[in-house]
C-alpha cells in the first residue's frame, strides 16, 4: 500500500491547540499555491514512473476553506496527474463549510469518498474556549448534507482535557456523536504543543484542565462507548464499524510509503522520509523555478526502520506482525527484542501470540513507556 497526503494550509481562524502547519486565508496567494501543488504532483510523479497510489488524504489546514472553483481545480488536477488506483479518498473539512452542498457536491463529483470532519465537541461553550468557529447545530446540517450528496464514509473527531471540560460534558458529546451512527470515529487527548495559544497560556498558569485522572477516565470512557456501539477501536484514538477503518491512517501505522505534497508536508519513500518548505513562499519559489520544494531528506538507518515499525505499529490493536518483521528486516523479532517483550508481557502491558504482539488495555494507558522500551541504542 502507497499513499499520498495533500497539505492545505490555510484556515479562516486558527484554534486555539493547533501546531499544524497552518496560515489565515486572507491575502494569501491560493490560486498560486493550488498550481503550484499540482505542479509538485507533476515533478514527484515523473521521478517515480513506476508507483501506484491506494489511497488519498486532504488535510490542513481546513481544505474547505477553498472555494468550490478552487476545489475543482485542485482536485481535477488530482485526478489527472496522479495514479491512483482509487481506493480512498479522503478529505478533511470543517462542519461550518458544509451548511450548503456546493463545496460537497464538487468533493463528491472528483471521487471523494471519505469525509473526516473536525467536529471536537457537542458543548457550544467549550468550542468557543478552545477557538473553533462552529457550533453544534453546524455540525447536524453537515452530516445532513454530505448524506445527501452521496457520502456514507464519514468520520468525526473529538477531543478530550479539553479547558473547562467535565466527565458528564464528554459523556453528552459521546453520545451525541454515536447517536448519529456514523462509520468512523476518532477521538484525541488535548496535547499542549509548543507555538499555540493554549502552551502559552498553560506556561503563564492560566490554562486549567481537567486532571490525568480525569483524562484517563474519559478516554476509558470513549473506548467503552465505541466498542458498545459496534465501532470496536482498531488504533489508540480510533474506531470503526468493520471494513470502515481509515486505510490511508493505516498505510503510517504499517509502516508504509507515502508521498507528502504541500507547504510543510513529509513523505516516506523506500528508507527515505523528507519534508517540504512550510512557510508558503518558500514553498512557491522553488516550485516557480522547476524543482521540488524539499526541505530536509533522511535517509532512515535500520535502527530507525526497526523502532518504527514497532511504534507504529503498537498503535494499533491487530499489533506488529512477526511474519511481516522477520519478512522486512531478515531475522526474527524476538532476536532483538525477546527478552524485552517477556518483561512487558510480565507487567501486562503487552500481550504475544503466535503471530504477532500488541499492546493490552493496561498498556494503551502506559503506552510511551512501552514505545520507549523499544527504542535501540546502537545501529543494527
Amino acid at each position: 500500500m502507497t499513499g499520498a497526503y495533500i497539505h492545505i494550509p490555510f484556515c479562516e481562524h486558527i484554534c486555539y491547540y493547533c501546531d499544524f502547519n497552518k496560515v489565515f486565508l486572507a491575502g494569501q496567494p491560493v490560486d498560486d499555491y493550488v498550481e503550484c501543488l499540482l505542479q509538485e504532483m507533476r515533478l514527484v510523479t515523473a521521478a517515480h514512473p513506476e508507483q501506484t497510489i491506494d489511497t488519498l488524504y486532504v488535510g490542513g489546514g481546513t481544505p474547505t476553506t477553498l472555494t468550490p472553483t478552487q476545489l475543482d481545480r485542485l482536485l481535477s488536477g488530482i485526478q489527472e496527474i496522479l495514479p491512483f488506483t482509487g481506493q480512498e479518498f479522503t478529505c478533511e473539512a470543517n462542519p461550518n463549510d458544509l451548511l450548503t452542498t456546493d463545496k460537497l457536491s464538487v468533493l463528491h463529483e472528483h471521487g471523494v469518498n471519505r469525509l473526516s470532519i473536525g467536529v471536537q465537541s457537542f458543548n457550544d461553550d467549550v468550542l468557543k474556549k478552545i477557538g473553533r468557529i462552529h457550533r453544534s447545530a453546524d455540525v447536524y446540517t453537515a452530516i445532513a448534507n454530505a448524506r445527501k450528496v452521496g457520502f456514507e464514509n464519514i468520520s468525526i473527531d473529538l477531543i478530550f482535557r479539553l479547558p473547562g471540560q467535565s466527565m458528564a460534558d464528554f459523556t453528552d458529546s459521546l453520545d451525541k456523536a454515536i447517536a448519529l451512527d456514523l462509520p468512523h470515529y476518532s477521538t484525541y487527548s488535548l496535547i499542549l504543543e509548543r507555538k499555540t495559544m493554549f502552551y502559552n497560556l498553560m506556561r503563564q498558569g492560566k490554562l486549567h484542565l481537567p486532571s490525568e485522572d480525569v483524562e484517563a477516565d474519559m478516554y476509558e470512557l470513549a473506548l467503552n462507548k465505541f466498542t458498545q456501539a459496534g465501532r470496536p477501536q482498531y488504533e489508540i484514538s480510533n474506531f470503526a464499524k468493520p471494513g470502515y477503518q481509515s486505510q490511508h491512517n493505516l498505510t503510517y501505522w504499517r509502516n508504509d510509503n507515502y508521498f507528502g505534497f504541500g507547504a510543510g508536508a513529509s513523505g516516506y519513500l523506500g528508507k527515505e522520509r523528507y519534508q517540504n518548505f512550510g512557510p508558503i513562499q518558500q514553498y512557491l519559489t522553488p516550485l516557480h523555478a522547476g524543482h521540488v520544494p524539499v526541505l530536509q531528506r533522511h535517509v532512515l538507518p535500520r535502527s530507525e526502520q526497526i523502532e518504527e515499525e514497532m511504534f507504529l505499529g503498537l498503535r494499533t490493536v491487530a499489533g506488529v506482525s512477526k511474519a511481516r518483521f522477520a519478512q522486512k528486516f531478515g531475522l526474527p523479532m524476538a532476536e532483538l527484542y525477546g527478552t524485552i517483550i517477556a518483561k512487558l508481557v510480565a507487567r501486562g502491558l503487552l500481550a504475544e501470540d503466535a503471530e504477532h504482539i500488541h499492546l493490552t488495555r493496561r498498556g494503551e494507558f502506559m503506552g510511551n513507556e512501552v514505545f520507549q522500551a523499544f527504542l535501540m541504542d546502537d545501529e543494527t
